[in-house]
């Protein structure tokens, strides 16, 4: 379901060639706030927003904030089983 959800938000992502020396393309997801990457080449930059992405979402889950639903893709808190 985590990988489902991490493709969804990939195809969101938007990226920007920026005028910034050594590190020229900037990637965003717009649909999870905070979740943004610089890189040397658009692959890097990518998988560095993914990586991005991964941690922002192991975060989230871990303190129990709300997640966005992107493209039907849903990630709800998973309850202890005691």
């Amino acid at each position: 379901m985590i990988r489902a959800y991490i493709q969804a938000a990939m195809r969101h992502a938007h990226y920007e060639l920026i005028d910034q020396p050594g590190e020229p393309f900037y990637g965003e997801i717009p649909k999870c706030r905070g979740v943004l990457a610089i890189g040397r080449t658009l692959e890097e930059c990518r998988q560095d927003l993914e990586d991005v992405l991964d941690a922002w979402l192991v975060l989230r889950i871990q303190r129990g904030l709300k997640i966005p639903v992107i493209d039907g893709v849903r990630l709800e808190r998973l309850k202890a089983i005691a």
